[in-house]
């Protein structure tokens, strides 16, 4: 974890937030994956980071349904721990807990990125066998927190982090934001409204919102408000 810790550093590039290698980082804390999302001015998760493998599903699977444990982490600015996932309520999570064993995840462990009382965003470790971190481990993952917190705020790197949110082109889900900005127009509804319909049709279907939303930007899908749910040719549901 020392030698990560060392890697840390900001780019400004605008081909990333951070630099070092996520799966370093997932090694050093014992876990399988690794993911850094930012809060943008709309409050949705950004992903700026992420190791290889099903953390960028599970980034994807809480962006598409609006729940999950980075979304709680972020929204009470606390630890979330969840060692066993299988030992939750059916209703903690309804949408997002039968995903998450379908992708083999069983246990999820967030730690926001607060400045005060600000928080501008969530790390989240997942690991296929569930149990607990160990104590060194949590003690690195609240280090590397902390660390990844300062990164971003040396020498304005938070600034530019944030001021790249604002850059639809920049961002992960670039083809989400262009989409929202589609079906509001289409559907002649509010852009928070537009997104709640493209997030409803990728669960709808059982599509990742990403691929949903490149059918929309290139005019395969339309949400024009006069019928039933479009389909991905374009032509209403009949």
């Amino acid at each position: 974890m020392a030698a990560v810790l060392q890697d840390l550093h900001p780019v400004r590039d605008g081909k990333g937030v951070i630099g070092s290698d996520p799966r370093a980082c997932a090694q050093a804390l014992g876990v399988d994956g690794i993911a850094l999302s930012l809060l943008s001015s709309d409050q949705a998760a950004e992903v700026v980071w992420v190791a290889p493998g099903a953390s960028g599903p599970l980034e994807d699977l809480q962006f598409t349904l609006g729940e999950g444990p980075g979304v709680d982490a972020m929204t009470h600015g606390a630890v979330l721990i969840e060692p066993d996932l299988t030992r939750l309520p059916a209703d903690r999570w309804p949408l997002l807990l039968p995903e998450l064993a379908s992708l083999g995840i069983g246990a999820v462990f967030c730690f926001p990125l607060l400045v005060g009382r600000v928080c501008l965003g969530v790390l989240t470790l997942q690991r296929q066998a569930a149990g607990p971190l160990s104590d060194a481990g949590m003690d690195d993952a609240l280090i590397l927190t902390g660390a990844l917190t300062a990164v971003l705020l040396d020498g304005g790197a938070v600034s530019d982090a944030l001021l790249a949110l604002e850059r639809p082109s920049d961002l992960y889900r670039a083809a989400v934001h262009q989409a929202t900005g589609m079906i509001s127009v289409q559907a002649e509804i509010p852009l928070s409204q537009a997104l709640l319909r493209l997030r409803a049709y990728a669960y709808r279907y059982g599509r990742p919102i990403l691929e949903v939303a490149e059918d929309v930007v290139a005019r395969r899908l339309d949400f024009r408000d006069d019928g039933p749910e479009p389909d991905v040719s374009g032509r209403k549901r009949g």
